[in-house]
């Protein structure tokens, strides 16, 4: 898995397969785009305009249980 955040583009990104290649996209609700590979799998999400829909954007707090 991979997180990115683009402070540029304002663009949060979530990689849950970086070895999928995407096959379809779709805006599931405005700004939040999700990447399907060719059996529908969810690849990635991409939130624009992060800085607004989530709080600090630049910053994740990741844990295992």
């Amino acid at each position: 898995m991979k997180i990115s955040y683009d402070q540029n583009a304002d663009t949060l990104t979530v990689i849950f397969n970086v070895d999928a290649k995407v096959a379809e996209s779709d805006e599931d609700k405005p700004g939040v785009i999700l990447d399907y590979d060719v059996d529908g799998n969810l690849v990635s999400l991409e939130i624009l305009e992060a800085s607004k829909r989530v709080s600090d954007a630049g910053s994740v707090d990741f844990q295992t249980v």
